[in-house]
């Protein structure tokens, strides 16, 4: 035992020894994760933002009106500004070293950390341009001050030597930094990209309206979408941006929700900073929401997302109650946020990110402030223009339905083995033992008494009942409220699970086959009628994928002796009569007035025995042209327009034949 103990204690040794203590930018190589990210093509143009940051940073706090961003056909990348350059004089805690040496060279170095320099600042952390200098083989730093111009190399994060000057510059004033990416770091094929780098100097130009972009890459890196020199200024800030993404799509609402607002001074009676925004609502389109905190691109969002948010969804709520709009009581911030293009940037001293990468802001106070600078200028904008006002809100309510209407239909689960259990689903419904839909079929049926006979009469093992009362709504000629709100349309598709427009899922359809069963009569081929045009409108595929069928109970029970046959109609019976009961002189004809009055036998074997019924399927025309006219149909006949159905009787109504078609 004490052998095996000396054994391993020997194999494990452990002492100081074996502390290492990285110095200077050190930590960076050998962990570069840690500071960008990673090593891949996004933390490549890390180094890029980082750098070009610094710039802006210099123009927001109004000392730099100009900056340069050039990409060479070596890989290198250099961006100059006009504003105070990096100081270069004797650092007071290492007075043999330049301060310029000591921000290239010293993690947690610069003029940000007490706000002296900088009521607002992209790099928090002194750590952004001296990252950039240990991640690149070549760094070349020149500063023009007080007309002197100085320069300073380095490379993998350590001088080549002093900094020197290079004599009086007359017309120039600023930083520039020229850095090469280090393929020790990056790998030999890692290069910028230069639409990549195009865009990121852009949308900085965007962020700030004070200042002006210059670009300009080698002629050999230029293409179609890059051109070799371009400037960039754009005074309008996030509202020219938005325009431009916008691409003329047509909106709800044609006027922009954009402005700019400085934020209340501090404590300390400084400013706290500036919130700009630009906010639109499409007719169509996906959207897309871009944030900013001091020029720095934030895509997680984070606080200040959530001022944004909370102003325009409290705004929407209290215009609602001031025009008596009851609907938006459940109104949140997804319904406002959805299809919007939303913009949002955040000037804010001391701002926390969630990590040295910077994609989402922590700073707690950014929800407060962004929410109390945008909420009385929404209100504004909502009330200045009623009709602006109310077609946003019915815009936005009518999202809010949806999404009520996918959570309705979310709870509801495909029936499995294991799941069967936790199904929420209609009380109405009384469903089919079998787990899995091959072979199932739904028989939606016409009021309860035929839901009653049709639930004796079924396989319980296949076949599942759902009563539906009267005539359901039109589908047609409702607005998305209405049909939200229907009980019966919402327990139909509660009970298929498969969900409607957009969101139908084939997978999730929980039966087979789908049968409308309705009394062989007006009314009932009226309410068989009104549900194809609600599979029609709200699941297209269902009836493309030749799922739905119409039932064909009988109208009339012969009967002669031991002979007994069902009619489906006039036309049938006028059939059988010649035929079945040629020359029985006394036939008992009676006449069914609903399922209902049909006993469970009966219902069986005319109606859903798979073995002796007869089925309808209903179909969609194969060519577009054919789909189009049955639109065209369903528009003409159920839509709103009563115009339209009045000609179409008068035009059809010498026309009809007897004859049955298939639908």
């Amino acid at each position: 035992m004490s052998d095996l103990f000396a054994a391993t204690q020997s194999s494990t040794d452990y002492d100081a020894s074996h502390i290492e203590v990285l110095e200077g930018l050190e930590p960076v190589r050998r962990r570069p994760g840690m500071y960008i990210g990673g090593t891949d093509e996004r933390a490549l143009h890390h180094l890029a933002a980082e750098v070009l940051d610094n710039a802006m940073d210099e123009a927001v706090a109004g000392h730099a009106t100009r900056i340069e961003v050039t990409l060479d056909a070596d890989g290198s990348l250099t961006i100059a500004d006009n504003g105070r350059g990096i100081p270069i004089d004797p650092h007071p805690r290492f007075p043999d070293k330049s301060a310029l040496e000591v921000i290239l060279t010293m993690l947690h170095s610069g003029g940000k950390f007490s706000g002296k320099a900088y009521a607002t600042s992209g790099g928090l952390h002194g750590v952004g341009i001296s990252v950039v200098n240990a991640l690149s083989d070549e760094t070349v730093v020149e500063v023009a001050r007080n007309r002197e111009l100085y320069r300073q190399r380095f490379s993998r994060g350590l001088p080549l030597g002093p900094i020197e000057s290079l004599g009086t510059v007359a017309n120039r004033r600023g930083t520039t930094v020229r850095f090469h990416p280090d393929a020790e770091i990056f790998g030999p094929d890692a290069n910028f990209r230069p639409a990549r780098l195009y865009k990121l100097a852009r949308s900085k130009a965007y962020l700030f309206g004070g200042v002006e972009i210059r670009w300009r890459c080698a002629a050999e890196l230029a293409t179609a979408d890059v051109p070799e020199t371009a400037v960039f200024t754009f005074p309008g800030g996030l509202a020219d941006h938005l325009k431009e993404r916008l691409e003329n799509r047509p909106l709800v609402v044609p006027d922009l929700f954009a402005g700019r607002t400085d934020l209340a001074a501090g404590p300390d009676g400084k400013p706290m900073g500036a919130v700009e925004w630009a906010c639109a609502w499409p007719q169509y389109g996906e959207g897309a929401a871009s944030y900013y905190c001091n020029t720095i691109p934030t895509p997680d969002g984070g606080t200040h997302e959530a001022g944004l948010r909370l102003a325009l969804t409290r705004g929407l709520k209290g215009f609602a109650g001031l025009t008596g709009n009851k609907k938006a009581g459940e109104l949140s911030g997804e319904d406002v946020f959805a299809g919007a293009e939303i913009m949002l940037s955040l000037f804010i001293r001391d701002p926390q990110f969630q990590s040295q990468t910077k994609d989402r802001l922590t700073s707690p106070e950014a929800t407060r402030l962004v929410e109390n600078a945008i909420k009385d200028h929404f209100d504004h904008w909502l009330t200045g223009s009623g009709e602006r006002g109310k077609a946003l809100l019915a815009f936005v309510v009518e999202r809010m339905e949806d999404r009520l209407r996918r959570r309705a239909e979310a709870l509801v689960k495909r029936k499995t083995a294991t799941s069967k259990s936790s199904l929420r689903l209609p009380g109405k419904l009384t469903d089919c033992a079998r787990d899995d839909a091959v072979g199932t079929e739904l028989f939606i049926v016409e009021g309860d008494s035929a839901g009653g006979s049709a639930k004796q009469a079924r396989d319980r093992n296949t076949q599942a009942i759902l009563p539906i009362r009267g005539k359901i709504l039109n589908v047609a000629s409702a607005n998305t409220a209405k049909i939200g709100a229907n009980s019966e349309i919402a327990d139909l598709i509660q009970a298929l699970g498969c969900g409607t427009r957009d969101k139908y899922n084939p997978e999730h359809l929980r039966y087979e086959r789908i049968v409308i069963m309705t009394d062989a009569d007006v009314d009932g081929a009226h309410i068989a009628t009104l549900l194809m045009t609600f599979f029609f409108r709200e699941m297209p595929g269902l009836v493309r994928d030749g799922r739905l069928y119409l039932a064909q109970p009988p109208l009339y029970r012969l009967a002669a002796g031991g002979t007994v046959a069902y009619a489906r109609d006039d036309a049938h019976r006028a059939e059988l009569m010649k035929t079945t009961f040629a020359g029985k002189s006394k036939v008992e004809v009676s006449r069914f007035k609903g399922l209902g009055e049909m006993n469970p036998s009966q219902l069986k074997e005319t109606t859903m025995d798979p073995a002796r019924r007869s089925l309808i399927r209903v179909k969609l025309p194969e060519s577009p042209d054919g789909r189009a006219d049955v639109a065209d149909l369903v528009e003409r006949l159920m839509g709103r327009n009563p115009e339209h159905r009045f000609h179409f009787i008068q035009s059809h109504a010498t026309s009809i034949e007897a004859d049955a078609i298939d639908a």
